[in-house]
């Protein structure tokens, strides 16, 4: 008996032996040695390659920055239209747990005159699905940008601002609003003609005197940023724009709203060709009264249907030009037969 469980147990050692044997190997076989990828992308690429710019750098959340900045492609494939992500809630906006917020800000270098929206240009596809950029036109006007300005408050997200240089002119208080909440502010001419109809010298008095307004009524820089009234772009003027530095903005959808009476209008507009196009820069009018009584309802769609809002955030500020600071303050003042002041002319005699 004894002879036969020694054999049994040299058996069963033999067996565990061989078992174990086979397993190492394979094992072995499974997860080779690692291999060195140093510089492995790099030797490949000619010395000589030219690297792709883009006038768009992405800007981390601020939760994950870290100081970090990475450059986004010049000309990466259009992504298909998906669903926009489940909406979360934000923590950051104080009393709006479920504000819209900044999903993404990114910093645009302007230089050489780089056009946005797909309307027009199609160059720089930089929005992801659900990305979208808010633009607003012919601004400021009373109670209607201030309710704006409201709305976007509300929701702790920003928005590009295509003020007229009259508009702004009368109303440089609500200018200042604009600049305080920290949107950008870029120009949309003096008078909002259709610079196609003008001659290129009258239409470039027409968007110098445009951005010395909008800066003098800010109080201080604004943005290298241009839209065309309209949308009507001259090439001459595309050239012009381009030795200025200043960046060209059409959309990629127009809202229409000013041919709408209803708030529902705007945000059913709005929504059906977010729908469609499944990201973009939207251009809509602080303006108009139906955009301005939409604007907190609209960003609440835009909450509930996933959507982000990129904020793009200038490198760099626009430079007025001398001569047209001078004239749009001649402008501004009419002929008076006196220059006494107000406290010399009205004193109160009375309460």
């Amino acid at each position: 008996m004894r002879l036969i469980a020694a054999a049994c147990t040299l058996v069963i050692v033999a067996f565990v032996a061989v078992f174990g044997a086979i397993l190492l190997h394979e094992r072995t076989i499974a997860d080779p040695a690692p291999v060195a990828q140093s510089g492995a992308s790099t030797a490949s690429a000619p010395a000589s390659e030219p690297v792709a710019t883009s006038p768009i750098t992405t800007l981390a959340p601020a939760a994950s920055r870290g100081g970090l900045l990475t450059q986004a492609p010049a000309r990466p494939a259009a992504p298909a239209a998906a669903a926009p992500p489940a909406p979360t809630a934000n923590a950051s906006c104080p009393g709006n747990p479920n504000a819209l917020g900044v999903g993404r800000v990114v910093e645009v270098d302007t230089t050489g005159g780089p056009g946005f929206g797909f309307e027009h240009f199609k160059s720089h596809d930089f929005l992801q699905p659900g990305e979208v950029v808010l633009s607003f036109d012919d601004g400021p006007w009373p109670r209607r940008t201030p309710a704006m300005l409201a709305a976007l408050a509300e929701h702790c997200t920003k928005a590009i601002f295509f003020p007229v240089g009259k508009h702004a002119m009368w109303e440089p208080g609500i200018m200042k609003q604009v600049v305080a909440a920290g949107h950008a502010v870029g120009s949309h001419t003096w008078s909002h003609i259709d610079l196609s109809k003008k001659s290129t010298q009258e239409a470039k008095d027409e968007i110098e005197k445009g951005v010395s307004a909008v800066r003098w009524a800010a109080g201080g820089p604004t943005a290298p940023y241009f839209r065309f009234p309209a949308l009507k772009h001259p090439p001459e003027l595309i050239t012009y724009m381009g030795q200025r530095n200043v960046a060209i903005f059409s959309t990629d959808f127009d809202s229409f709203d000013f041919k709408m009476r209803k708030p529902e209008q705007v945000r059913q507009a709005v929504m059906a060709k977010l729908k469609k196009f499944g990201k973009g820069i939207v251009l809509m009018h602080d303006f108009q009264q139906a955009t301005a009584a939409a604007a907190s309802d609209l960003l609440n769609d835009l909450k509930a249907g996933g959507y982000k809002v990129v904020f793009m955030k200038p490198k760099d500020s626009i430079k007025t030009i001398a001569s047209y600071d001078e004239l749009i303050l001649k402008d501004q003042k009419l002929p008076t037969v006196s220059d006494r002041p107000t406290t010399s002319v009205i004193r109160t005699i009375s309460e």
